[in-house]
């Protein structure tokens, strides 16, 4: 007989631990080796080698990033809010990591007689023969993707820096501004799928009827919006170097100016995750390979692609960035609630 701990198999909290850890793993993981793989990629594209010194080929680089920034000494600017200045890397780091706690990575595996969904915030009920998820999961990314931008507005204002405070002010502008027009993307799917369920979203796209196809407008304008408001280039004004010295952090140093871009990967990772949820099919793939292979294969496509604009196109200036959002994605995205809703009415 299981031993039960609060109602629930000891089984239950052993197969929670194992999914939180493989997914901070894989999330710090992929972060570290973003950096090195930015650098190739546009190197190459530029024709340059990129870090070719540690390691073979430059592949102990993020390593020996790390430890150098581990090391280096921390200044604190005298006349900064301390504690918010201190506090602003953690705000802005932490809900790019829990935001993957409702992303379904996999599909229901079974180990030890036990149905374990590969996904963190999800448990299998026997007794229906389903999995049960947080039946609001876009929402809860959407809030954590909120919160984010929180550090970086904090950390404008609490440096006492004129560079800093303009910076967070611009993150929160394109936050605002985009945030609007990629949550009325996704709006189209929700009336697709009738559900918020992530779960149900992905099971709604098996068989290669991915949302990317049925709402193309919707799938473009959500992944542009959303490398908006993760501040990456052509959208990076926030700590645009030649208008902004470094903007938000330019007065942070040793790890807690890393922190920053460990948000700003880990971000990019988490978008690109909901991005494969919600138009890419999820797992869902071939048979020949098991589910979660076909969802990193996915998600690491489009990290290639972020990486792949930022080689490609120039920063856009502030008017531009913000008439894009205003006059162009809101009201394109919510012709495409109305016609997505029309359709969807014609064919009940």
């Amino acid at each position: 007989m299981d031993t039960l701990i609060l109602g629930l198999p000891v089984a239950y909290y052993i197969a929670m631990i194992a999914k939180v850890l493989v997914a901070f793993v894989f999330v710090l993981l992929t972060v570290a080796y973003a950096t090195y793989a930015e650098r190739k990629i546009i190197g190459h594209m530029q024709v340059r080698l990129g870090p070719m010194r540690t390691g073979w080929h430059g592949l102990l680089q993020p390593i020996a990033d790390g430890l150098k920034l581990f090391f280096k000494e921390e200044i604190i600017p005298a006349q900064s809010s301390k504690f918010a200045f201190l506090v602003a890397p953690l705000v802005a780091l932490i809900p790019a990591f829990i935001s993957f706690a409702v992303i379904p990575f996999g599909e229901t595996i079974t180990i030890g007689g036990y149905q374990i969904p590969l996904q963190i915030a999800a448990v299998y009920d026997p007794a229906g023969d389903r999995v049960l998820d947080v039946n609001v999961g876009v929402l809860y990314i959407l809030g954590m993707a909120s919160l984010g931008v929180y550090g970086i507005v904090l950390a404008g204002w609490s440096s006492n820096s004129k560079y800093s405070l303009l910076g967070g002010l611009r993150s929160s502008a394109q936050m605002v501004s985009y945030e609007l027009a990629a949550g009325l993307a996704i709006v189209s799917v929700f009336m697709l799928s009738e559900s918020l369920s992530l779960q149900k979203i992905v099971a709604d796209q098996a068989g290669f009827a991915w949302y990317a196809f049925k709402q193309p407008v919707a799938f473009i304008v959500f992944f542009i919006c959303s490398l908006a408001e993760i501040n990456r280039t052509p959208f990076d004004l926030p700590e645009a170097e030649t208008e902004l010295v470094s903007g938000f952090c330019t007065e942070y140093s040793s790890m807690k100016y890393a922190m920053f871009f460990m948000a700003e990967y880990a971000n990019m990772v988490t978008v690109c995750a909901v991005t494969t949820t919600l138009f890419l099919g999820g797992w869902h793939g071939p048979a020949f390979l098991p589910g979660w292979i076909w969802f990193i294969i996915k998600v690491y496509f489009l990290i290639f692609v972020c990486m792949w604009i930022r080689a490609t196109y120039p920063r856009y200036r502030y008017d531009q960035l913000m008439r894009l959002g205003w006059k162009f994605f809101l009201p394109l995205t919510l012709l495409n609630v109305v016609a997505t809703g029309i359709v969807v009415t014609l064919l009940k």
